[in-house]
């Protein structure tokens, strides 16, 4: 399965295209048809890619998912589609002509860089992973701006190119890697290979500790469609700065430095500032542009008392405050028909799911409701999206 040369033949392109779209429950009956004219090993390669390419899909889109070759890991760790476009569109206003990509993986950020007309050095130093990027930079017609060498990347001289990308495994053999200095190479080490170019853009965790981020580096948090994606520590930009972007867009919110938002009592609107807003540390600045406070000194929920619309953050109206109680929230999601429930928690231990089972919501009228705290004590808020 992890060897793609077989499904780079006619027969294997030919096979690829056959399979397209097979269902989970149709496999096996494929496969044994199949199997009367063509290798077994190939028609299971075959099949393996088809469904790696159909968990792509949400990655990097219906065309391009369908012409590219993925492996299990490539999948999982690869940039999406969007997020590699909006970084590559950064580096080419900087003024970046050519990339070294270091952990290029299956090529998702070089492919964006050369559409971006950039070139590329895509660097990986697993063979397999190396030759389905090689393999995709062909497919999409890129092979001419993509260079892709098998190497261990601290070992690779990037001195002739304008920018370093560097993307560190942070997957190991227990699952997610939550140190930076556990990374593969470590944030470290690719620190100091950013610190050797004119301009250098670094993928980690969106989870890693704000002291974690160099002082000459700006950090920057990316969401898409409101799920956080990465964060970037960029060099050569802006150091010290902080920003949270949305996609598509992009929208970018610059911190100011700000202090915390003051607690106040629940306004009439409620705020859910976007994912990347939070991990960013920048919910002081969507307050200060609502002219709103916080509802819990620790709970990033903004409370207004009017409703101004804001790329940065979800308004809901809310109609009710109730301690937390699930029979009196049960009888008043009776009383007013609610059959389509919206749960939302931040600062609550409780399921979703589980208050959902415990309140059975029945009838033709829709709400959301907020388990969170209100000045340290356990609230439910009652409430929907706001009208714009």
């Amino acid at each position: 399965m992890n060897d793609l040369a077989p499904l780079l033949t006619p027969e294997g392109r030919a096979l690829l295209d056959e399979v397209r779209g097979t269902a989970p429950a149709d496999e096996l009956a494929v496969a044994t048809r199949l199997r009367r004219d063509h290798p077994a090993p190939l028609v299971s390669a075959a099949l393996a890619q088809a469904r790696l390419r159909q968990r792509a899909v949400a990655k990097f889109g219906t065309e391009d998912a369908h012409r590219m070759f993925f492996t299990p890991h490539g999948v999982e760790q690869s940039t999406r589609a969007s997020v590699a476009a909006y970084r590559a569109a950064r580096l080419t206003e900087l003024g970046v002509t050519s990339v070294a990509d270091l952990c290029c993986g299956i090529g998702g950020d070089a492919i964006a860089l050369a559409r971006a007309g950039i070139r590329v050095l895509a660097v990986d130093r697993d063979p397999a992973t190396a030759a389905t990027a090689r393999a995709n930079a062909d497919a999409l017609g890129l092979a001419g701006l993509i260079e892709v060498r098998e190497a261990d990347v601290t070992e690779v001289d990037t001195s002739g190119h304008d920018a370093v990308f560097v993307d560190p495994a942070r997957r190991g053999g227990r699952g997610r890697i939550f140190d930076p200095e556990a990374y593969s190479p470590p944030l470290s080490w690719a620190v100091a290979a950013a610190r050797t170019a004119r301009v250098a853009a670094l993928k980690i965790a969106p989870g890693v500790p704000h002291e974690a981020v160099p002082a000459d580096a700006e950090a920057e948090w990316i969401s898409d469609h409101g799920d956080v994606k990465e964060a970037v520590l960029w060099f050569g930009t802006e150091p010290g700065a902080v920003r949270a972007t949305l996609l598509p867009g992009p929208r970018a919110l610059r911190g100011a430095g700000l202090p915390d938002p003051p607690v106040r009592p629940l306004g009439r609107y409620l705020y859910e500032p976007d994912g990347a807003v939070i991990r960013a540390h920048l919910v002081a600045d969507v307050a200060a542009e609502l002219d709103g406070g916080l509802l819990d000194a620790t709970i990033a929920y903004v409370t207004a008392d009017t409703l101004r619309p804001t790329p940065y953050a979800t308004a809901y109206e809310i109609t009710d405050q109730l301690p937390f109680n699930v029979k009196k929230l049960k009888a008043l999601l009776r009383e007013r028909g609610v059959g389509v429930l919206t749960v939302k928690k931040r600062g609550s231990a409780v399921e979703p799911e589980e208050l959902r089972r415990k309140v059975k919501p029945q009838g033709p009228n829709a709400a959301t409701v907020f388990l969170t705290r209100v000045a340290g004590a356990p609230t439910m808020l009652i409430g929907a999206p706001a009208a714009a």
